[in-house]
């Protein structure tokens, strides 16, 4: 059996997602109806994943942040059009940084890219990353701040090339596919990035990625399956307070596909 917990506050679509994937056979979902309470679950090792719902974020990611400060937390929301009728294509990516305080500085974004990298790793997916910034190419000299953002993209294009080919889950130079990877530097254009079927979208900052999540989710209704929480061996799906039934459905099947993925390979 698999032991979801679920946070509910002020929107019930969370509730009646619940209650729809209880119809899954292994599946157990119960409710945390506060912030401490979904804490406690989170640090309940009956429990295999949990699921923010409509709960307010800033007490639980804090929480997160100092339980485990030896960690870099961060977040990558994970969009999936697969069993989408409205998309005739299957897509799935994970955009980052989406945390408005998230990805400030080159290292923070760099250290999204490689646990983005290496969670699509551990699904069994190679990873393919698009980095974006403030213009395009040929936009230096425009202003201070753009050339600013437009070298950090450079820059951090090199740098997560390089940390990827240290690590041993990667090597393009091997004959085994599975570890080889793409970076590339699309500066503005998330339209090409998209297109050409990237599976990290790496915005140039927190702001920018929620504003994207926003854009594409909830004004566009592109599937979130939700964020998933990258740096912890615990399974926790960050989401929006303003989801629907169906998105939030989508977010502890997830959980679910993940917890059981963890069971089996343990």
């Amino acid at each position: 059996m698999i032991n979801i917990v679920a946070g509910y506050f002020e929107n019930r679509n969370i509730l009646e997602a619940s209650k729809e994937a209880s119809s899954i056979e292994d599946l157990n979902v119960s409710i945390a109806n506060s912030e401490q309470e979904l804490i406690n679950a989170f640090k309940d090792p009956g429990v295999d994943a949990v699921v923010r719902g409509s709960l307010k974020s800033h007490e639980i990611m804090k929480f997160l942040k100092e339980y485990k400060k030896d960690n870099a937390i961060n977040r990558a929301t994970f969009i999936n059009t697969f069993d989408d009728e409205d998309f005739l294509e299957d897509y799935e990516f994970l955009l980052a940084p989406v945390g408005i305080d998230e990805g400030k500085t080159i290292d923070e974004r760099l250290e999204i890219a490689i646990q983005a990298a290496l969670f699509l790793k551990s699904i069994n997916k190679q990873p393919k990353i698009a980095i974006l910034a403030a213009g395009r190419k040929d936009d230096f000299g425009r202003t201070l701040g753009i050339d600013k953002n437009l070298k950090e993209s450079e820059d951090l294009c090199e740098k997560i090339t390089q940390k990827l080919n240290d690590l041993d889950a990667f090597d393009n130079d091997s004959d085994d596919e599975s570890k080889h990877f793409e970076v590339k530097n699309y500066y503005i254009l998330i339209e090409k990035a998209i297109k050409e079927g990237n599976n990290i979208i790496l915005a140039p900052d927190g702001v920018t990625g929620n504003i994207i999540f926003r854009t594409l989710v909830l004004l566009n209704s592109w599937p979130s399956n939700g964020a998933v929480t990258l740096g912890i061996d615990e399974i926790f799906v960050d989401t929006s307070r303003d989801q629907s039934v169906e998105g939030y459905l989508r977010s502890i099947k997830l959980a679910y596909d993940l917890a059981k993925a963890k069971k089996e390979s343990l």
